[in-house]
C-alpha cells in the first residue's frame, strides 16, 4: 500500500530529454519526455486502444503517437488523433501527472491532481548556497520493499555493525537513542560524546582528537530522508548548545520511490559545509557513500526475502521505536486516503 497524495521522485533531470522515457512509481507505469519549450510531461504509459506503452511510440511536436495504431496524445493526456475515425471517442485519453523539476530531480505527483502543491515537495536547506559543497548522487534499484528502507534510515545504531568501514565508532553500540515525533514525519537521534572519529568523516574533519558526535535521522512521509553528521571537537557539542566555527557539518537527503510492493528506487546526494568547490572531495565523498549504500543494499534486500518467507514471527526491539511509530503514522495515512477515494466514488 502506498500514499498517493505525495509528491515522489521519477528519475534525475538529466535524464529525460525528447526521447519517451518509462518509469514505474507505485505500481503505475508512467513515460516522461520534454516538450519543446523544454518543459516536462508525464503520462500513462499506455494506450487505451490496446495497452501498448506509449514509450513504445513517438515524439510529434508536443504529442505522443502510439506505435500501434498511430492514435496521438497531448501532454494533457488528451486524444488529438484516431487515424480512419471520423471522431475521436471520449474515453480515448490517458492520465496526466503533474511534474516538476527541483534539485536536479524529477517529482512527479502520484494522487489527486487537484491537492498537487509544488510547496509541499520536499525542501533542501542550503540547496544553491555557494559556500556549501555538494555530491550528486547516483540512483540504484534495491529489491526490497520501501518500509525496510525507512526503517533503516530511521536507524542509526545499525552502523556500528553494517558500515565498520566508514561510519561506525565504537560509541555507535552503546548509546541510547532519542525519537522524536513530528507532524510531518519522525527523528531518532543521539550526541554521542568525547568519542573518536568515524573512519569515513576523520579525513575531512579540520580538528584533531577526540570528538562530539551527533546523528540525525529523519524521514518524512511518504518516504524522504535527511542524514545530519555533526561532528565538534570534545566538549563542545551537545543539544541546544552553539557549536565552534570548525564543526563538520553534512546532510544526507535520500528519496526512496517504490516502484511495487517489491523495489525500491533510492536517489540521494550529500551537501557539506566545506570545499564548496573542490571537485576531488565531491569525488572521494561521492564513491564512499556509494560504497556504503551497497553495504545497505546487501542487508535489505536479505531482510525482505526473510521477512517474506520467515517461518516464526520477526522480533521487535527498543530500537526499533522511530520505525515502528512512523510506519503506524503512515499507514493511518494511507487507510484515510482510501477511505475518502472510497466516499468520493460512492
Amino acid at each position: 500500500m502506498f500514499l498517493r497524495n505525495a509528491w515522489y521522485v521519477a528519475t534525475w533531470d538529466h535524464e529525460i530529454g525528447r526521447d519517451l522515457t518509462p518509469v514505474t512509481m507505485l505500481g503505475e507505469n508512467i513515460v516522461l519526455y520534454r516538450l519543446q519549450n523544454g518543459k516536462l510531461a508525464a503520462l500513462e504509459d499506455a494506450c487505451p486502444h490496446r495497452k501498448l506503452p506509449l514509450s513504445m511510440g513517438r515524439i510529434k511536436g508536443d504529442d505522443v503517437e502510439c506505435g500501434y495504431h498511430g492514435l496521438t496524445f497531448d501532454c494533457s493526456g488528451a486524444c488529438t488523433r484516431v487515424p480512419g475515425a471520423e471522431r475521436i471517442p471520449h474515453v480515448a485519453c490517458v492520465r496526466s501527472y503533474p511534474v516538476e523539476e527541483r534539485y536536479g530531480l524529477v517529482w512527479v505527483w502520484m494522487g489527486d491532481v487537484a491537492r498537487a502543491d509544488p510547496a509541499e515537495i520536499f525542501e533542501v536547506e542550503h540547496f544553491g548556497n555557494p559556500s556549501w559543497g555538494i555530491n550528486r548522487g547516483e540512483s540504484m534499484t534495491i529489491n526490497c520493499n520501501y518500509l525496510y528502507m525507512t526503517d533503516n534510515l530511521l536507524d542509526p545504531s545499525h552502523v556500528a555493525w553494517v558500515h565498520q568501514s566508514s561510519f561506525a565508532s565504537s560509541a555507535c553500540e552503546e548509546t541510547p537513542l532519542e525519537t522524536t515525533v513530528k507532524s510531518d514525519g519522525v527523528v531518532v537521534w543521539r550526541w554521542m560524546l568525547d568519542s573518536d572519529p568515524a573512519p569515513f568523516y576523520a579525513p575531512f574533519l579540520q580538528f584533531e582528537g577526540k570528538c562530539d558526535r551527533k546523528q540525525h535521522y529523519e524521514v518524512r512521509y511518504p518516504s524522504n530522508a535527511i542524514i545530519k553528521a555533526i561532528f565538534a571537537p570534545s566538549g563542545s557539542g551537545g543539544e541546544g548548545r552553539k557549536l565552534p566555527d570548525n564543526t563538520f557539518l553534512m546532510d544526507s537527503y535520500n528519496f526512496m520511490t517504490p516502484v511495487d510492493e517489491n523495489r525500491t528506487k533510492y536517489y540521494w546526494f550529500q551537501m557539506r559545509n566545506f570545499a564548496p568547490d573542490d571537485p576531488d572531495v565531491s569525488a572521494r565523498f561521492a564513491t564512499s557513500v556509494r560504497g556504503a549504500f551497497e553495504e545497505d543494499r546487501v542487508v535489505l534486500e536479505a531482510v525482505h526475502h526473510g521477512i517474506a518467507n520467515k517461518q516464526t514471527p520477526n522480533l521487535d526491539l527498543k530500537i526499533d521505536v522511530g520505525p515502528l511509530r512512523f510506519r503506524r503514522k503512515l499507514s493511518q495515512m494511507i487507510e484515510g486516503e482510501t477511505v475518502a477515494v472510497a466516499a468520493a466514488a460512492e
